[in-house]
C-alpha cells in the first residue's frame, strides 16, 4: 500500500554518484578541519558508492543525505574561510566584497529558473487541455497573489490552482483560496529527480495541508501530484509499466495520466462534521477535466479523510487515502501543534 504509486529507479542512484563526485572534485577549497573530516568521510562514502552502488541501499541514501546537509551548515558558518584559486579570502572581504552576497543571489537565480520551468510545464499541460475543449481559457495570476492560475471551465465555472514544489516544506500551508473561486486545488510540481514522492506526499497531505485546512478553516477541492519527471527513468509509473500506450505527448513532454487526491468538500468540525467524506471527480469539475484529459481511471484517483477528535486540551486529527477501495495509508490521531 502506497501514499503514490510512482517508484524511485536505478537512475536515482547514478545521480547521487555525479553528485558523489562533484562534492568529491570541489569539497577540498574548504579550509576548516572539521568540514575537511566531513569531506574525507564524504570521499571514502563516495568510493564505496562506485564499487558498490548495486546493492545500494535505502540506509545508504539516507546517509549519504545526512552528510551533505551537515557539510551545508557547516559551510554556511565557516564560508568566509573559503579559498578562491591561491588568494585567501578575508571574513571583511568574503562580506564586503560581496562574494558571499553574490553566491546567494546565484543560487536564487537558479531557484527562479527552476520556477520558469515548472510554469513552462503547466503552461504546456493547461493550452494542451484547453486546444481539446477540456477547460475553456486560463490565466497565471501568480504576482502579487497567494494562488497561480485561473482557470475557466467549460460550465462557466471558475477554477483556482495553487502550484507548490515537493510538499515537504512550510510553504505548503501558503495559500489563500480567493473569493471567486468555485473550485481551489493545489498543483504539486517537484523537479528534484532524488525525492522521496511517497514521503512528500504523505508530508504534504498529512502533516501540512490538514492541519491547515482543519486549523485555519481553508478548503481545498483536491491536490494533484504530476510533473515532468513523472515516467521517466527517475520516476518510474506503475501505470505505463502496466501500460505504456496510456502516456500522452504534450509539447516536449511524454506523460503518464496524473495522480489525483479528492479532498472534503468541507471543515472537519469534532461536534458536527467530524468525519466528511472526500469529494468525487464529478464533484469538482477541473478534476474531472484533468483525468479526463489525461486519461485517468477510477480505481486509480485517491480518497482523502480527515477526521477530528478532541483528546484532553488537544485537537487530533486522522488521515487516511483510499485508493481502488483500499485504505492505503492512515496516521495515527495527532494533535495539531499550531500558535
Amino acid at each position: 500500500m502506497t501514499v503514490i504509486p510512482c517508484q524511485r529507479s536505478a537512475e536515482v542512484r547514478r545521480q547521487i554518484l555525479e553528485f558523489a563526485e562533484i562534492l568529491k572534485t570541489d569539497a577540498h577549497t574548504l579550509l576548516d578541519p572539521n568540514i575537511k573530516k566531513l569531506r574525507e568521510e564524504i570521499v571514502s562514502f563516495a568510493e564505496n558508492l562506485k564499487t558498490e552502488a548495486h546493492a545500494l541501499r535505502e540506509s545508504d541514501v539516507k546517509k549519504l543525505r545526512e552528510e551533505i546537509v551537515s557539510f551545508a551548515e557547516n559551510l554556511n558558518i565557516e564560508s568566509d574561510t573559503l579559498v578562491l584559486g591561491e588568494e585567501h579570502v578575508s571574513e571583511r572581504d568574503f562580506y564586503g566584497r560581496g562574494i558571499f552576497r553574490g553566491a546567494i543571489e546565484s543560487i536564487r537565480g537558479q531557484f527562479a529558473a527552476k520556477m520558469e520551468a515548472k510554469r513552462e510545464f503547466v503552461g504546456h499541460v493547461l493550452n494542451y487541455m484547453q486546444d481539446r475543449k477540456f477547460i475553456i481559457d486560463w490565466d497565471y495570476t501568480g504576482e502579487g497573489n497567494r494562488h497561480d492560475y485561473t482557470v475557466q471551465l467549460v460550465s462557466s465555472r471558475v477554477a483556482v490552482i495553487e502550484l507548490k514544489g515537493c510538499l515537504d516544506g512550510n510553504n505548503t500551508n501558503i495559500f489563500e483560496r480567493p473569493p471567486n473561486a468555485n473550485e481551489f486545488i493545489i498543483w504539486s510540481v517537484c523537479t528534484n529527480p532524488g525525492s522521496d514522492t511517497g514521503h512528500n506526499a504523505w508530508s504534504g497531505i498529512h502533516t501540512r495541508l490538514s492541519a491547515e485546512i482543519i486549523w485555519n478553516h481553508k478548503i481545498v477541492d483536491g491536490l494533484i501530484i504530476w510533473d515532468m519527471l513523472c515516467g521517466t527513468a527517475c520516476r518510474v509509473c506503475p501505470k505505463l509499466l502496466a501500460d505504456s500506450s496510456r502516456k500522452t505527448a504534450v509539447g516536449p513532454y511524454s506523460l503518464p495520466p496524473p495522480c489525483l487526491y479528492m479532498l472534503p468538500a468541507t471543515i472537519p468540525n469534532v461536534r458536527s462534521n467530524p468525519d466528511p467524506v472526500p469529494q468525487t471527480l464529478a464533484d469538482v469539475e477541473i478534476m474531472q477535466a484533468f483525468g479526463s484529459c489525461f486519461g485517468c481511471v477510477e480505481g486509480e484517483v485517491n480518497y482523502v479523510r480527515f477526521s477530528v477528535e478532541n483528546r484532553g486540551s488537544d485537537l487530533v486529527r486522522t488521515t487516511r487515502i483510499m485508493r481502488d477501495g483500499a485504505v492505503q495509508k492512515a496516521s495515527r490521531p495527532t494533535a495539531i501543534r499550531r500558535s
